[in-house]
């Protein structure tokens, strides 16, 4: 990146690049459908150095944090599998560190994915993946 691109970034004038907008794209839409589901929304980008968490609700005494994955093309694989191993870890620590600042409150939590196919940079297709998995060993209750 050259410095007058820099200098456009600090102060706002340069356009974000498309996985970002997609992105934020993806995130309105999987929180207005879950809102329609009747979850009630906390936060968004809730970041700690071991992790962020897109989008956080309350769906009754469950505390639900939620991925979001946006695709253009499910072609080779869908969204949700882009949610491996290591990114439920991170989520995991993440969720830990929320539940922390909360003073750790006797709540359940679960873990729920969002997939955002788009079109032509539009929303075409919102698929709310419940319960997709659980908090990663060692940090799982019970």
């Amino acid at each position: 990146m050259n410095l007058a691109a820099r200098i456009k970034s600090w102060w706002g004038k340069g356009e974000k690049p498309l996985h970002l907008r997609h992105g934020e794209l993806g995130e309105r839409a999987a929180k207005k459908q879950l809102k329609r589901q009747g979850l009630k929304f906390l936060t968004a980008n809730f970041r700690t150095p071991r992790g962020e968490i897109d989008l956080i609700f309350r769906d009754g005494d469950c505390l639900v944090f939620v991925e979001v994955k946006a695709r253009s093309s499910e072609e080779w694989v869908r969204p949700a599998a882009a949610v491996n191993a290591e990114r439920r870890r991170r989520l995991t620590r993440a969720a830990l560190d929320y539940l922390r600042l909360l003073r750790n409150p006797p709540v359940k939590v679960r873990f729920d994915i969002v997939e955002v196919l788009l079109r032509d940079s539009a929303v075409r297709e919102v698929r709310h993946l419940p319960n997709t998995f659980a908090m990663e060993h060692p940090y799982r209750y019970g």
